[in-house]
């Protein structure tokens, strides 16, 4: 799949992104439309990725909201495979980047190249010009690289030797890492963790998933068994749709109760962001067009709270020494505590 050019940002980047978004799409899509259309994909999906429906329904969760994903897990468990299949069963443009210690920025958002024929600078972009940006092993780069997607991610944008060119839409970066503690990795800082709307791990398979795995890439690749089941202005009409999703005051309230929780924690240093708030609910919208309803349940906030608040808490060292250095139990085991600590809003939050 070919790269989009890039163009300088003549108007503001709000303005393109609208224009991206409504430009071919006649209408939104209903939530019954949404539903029979994320079912596609993730059967697609599910193709290839066995016995990990809700990692699968999770990350297509994710790009229907307009987040990013970050994938962690062990090596060899199907984090790029997960990537791979997603991007693939949508019909826009890919690109992949391996993330290794000698990446620089440019080569993630590009460069100016003087041409010598017109004597000026032309901006060749990187491989971030593109609609679902695979970052592999993202955690292996340097801190100065990883931090080249921090405008990317947020803004939706790349400013090159004072030019800026907005990136289109769909725009959703799908990262892969291993964990920290593993050799020659450079954890992620909280303010890029933070620009991620999930956090899924994909886990060991079952014993029959794993057998049907040796059977089904004896001879081949199972991504060739992938083809795109939605177009690029499918989705964007799904991404309408999920975004005109109800969310009542008082489901807004019990997310923003939930995500408060965690600042006031005594087994956390570091609470969740404001920007997860609303992560957390655009997340929420999706899912619930997902299932396909047209309202946000307070059960969309509790399914999706560990995979959007996890990887943006930090627990305390007194904390963490009781869990033996290993965080990630302590965080759902803190989140739990939280949501069941928190009172679940009364009525159904439907449409009025």
């Amino acid at each position: 799949m070919t790269t989009p050019a890039a163009r300088p940002s003549t108007p503001s980047v709000a303005e393109a992104e609208r224009e991206t978004v409504t430009g071919g799409v006649a209408s939104n899509l209903s939530v019954a439309e949404v539903q029979a259309a994320g079912q596609g994909i993730i059967n697609n999906v599910e193709k290839v990725i066995d016995g990990k429906h809700a990692a699968v329904f999770t990350a297509l969760t994710v790009l229907l909201a307009e987040g990013h994903l970050l994938i962690e897990d062990v090596p060899g468990v199907g984090k790029t495979m997960l990537a791979k299949a997603l991007a693939r069963s949508v019909d826009c443009t890919v690109s992949r980047i391996q993330f290794t210690p000698d990446l620089l920025p440019s080569d993630v958002t590009g460069v100016s190249v003087y041409n010598q024929a017109d004597r000026r600078f032309e901006f060749k972009p990187g491989p971030v010009f593109a609609n679902i940006v695979i970052g592999d092993e993202i955690n292996r780069a340097s801190p100065k690289t990883q931090s080249a997607l921090l405008e990317c991610m947020e803004e939706r944008q790349v400013t090159v030797d004072g030019s800026t060119y907005p990136l289109g839409l769909p725009f959703t970066v799908v990262a892969t890492q291993n964990p920290i503690e593993m050799e020659g990795t450079y954890a992620l800082p909280e303010a890029q963790r933070d620009r991620f709307m999930a956090r899924i791990s994909m886990g060991y398979p079952d014993t029959d998933s794993e057998l049907a795995m040796l059977d089904s890439r004896d001879t081949a690749s199972p991504l060739t068994l992938i083809h795109a089941v939605v177009s690029g202005e499918e989705l964007r009409a799904m991404m309408q749709s999920a975004r005109g999703v109800f969310a009542s005051g008082a489901v807004k309230e019990y997310a923003v109760s939930v995500v408060r929780a965690t600042r006031d924690d005594r087994d956390l240093r570091l609470g969740a962001s404001p920007r997860a708030t609303l992560q957390l609910i655009r997340a929420a919208k999706a899912q619930a067009a997902l299932y396909g309803r047209e309202y946000v349940l307070p059960d969309d906030i509790d399914s999706l709270a560990v995979a959007v608040l996890g990887h943006r808490l930090v627990p305390t060292s007194r904390a963490l020494g009781h869990h033996h250095q290993d965080s990630g139990p302590l965080i759902e085991e803190v989140i739990r505590r939280i949501l069941s600590a928190t009172a679940v809003p009364l009525g159904t939050p439907e449409r009025p």
